[in-house]
């Protein structure tokens, strides 16, 4: 009965996760925030890259060990990357574009449990991932230590990350399926972002 309760929960948190309303990773960062909050709080703020984060940790599972491993640095890696391009003045076209495809692409490997050579996959992840780095470099609130922001958003995209790997390892084990369907879930949530 636990276990079917947790099943169940588990089943029903992609669509908690949709009915929440607008992807938007743009709310909270008033000045005085706070470096390191604002920057712990940023990913957790936006339904897009909290959804982008927790597919690409599920789907990494799937992956050689050698890829699966290196996932959330990975995205750590492409987020500094984005980070460091917007703050030197290099800013990428259509960033938000680009954030909502992470979430549909992400969603779309996580619900097809495709395997990609390690290389591929490590390519796919920094890419998706630099223009979250974007979008929380040109978000970084007024007055905010650099340093501190960035070690905030760092962090929380690590832990989502691993966040990620450890639900998709549970889900590997015990209830396959909704790997495939979570995958869905999110697929549909970026491409509701891209038509909206």
């Amino acid at each position: 009965m636990i276990r079917d309760s947790r099943r169940i929960a588990l089943a029903l948190a992609p669509l908690a996760l949709l009915s929440a309303g607008a992807a938007s990773a743009h709310a909270g960062h008033e000045p005085g925030a706070g470096g390191l909050l604002a920057g712990l709080l940023h990913p957790l703020s936006g339904m897009d890259h909290l959804l982008a984060l927790v597919a690409i940790g599920l789907w990494s599972v799937r992956q050689s060990r050698s890829l699966g491993w290196v996932v959330p640095g990975l995205a750590a890696g492409g987020m500094l990357l984005g980070a460091g391009l917007a703050w030197g003045g290099l800013f990428l076209p259509g960033v938000e574009t680009g954030i909502a495809l992470s979430v549909l692409l992400s969603g779309l490997l996580l619900a097809t449990l495709v395997r990609l050579p390690a290389q591929i996959g490590a390519m796919l992840v920094v890419t998706f991932l630099v223009f979250h780095g974007q979008a929380h470099a040109v978000e970084m609130p007024v007055g905010a230590s650099l340093l501190a922001y960035l070690a905030g958003f760092l962090l929380a995209t690590l832990g989502l990350g691993q966040l990620g790997r450890a639900f998709g390892q549970a889900l590997a084990t015990r209830v396959p399926y909704l790997e495939r369907m979570v995958g869905a879930l999110v697929a549909l949530a970026g491409g509701m972002q891209i038509m909206g």
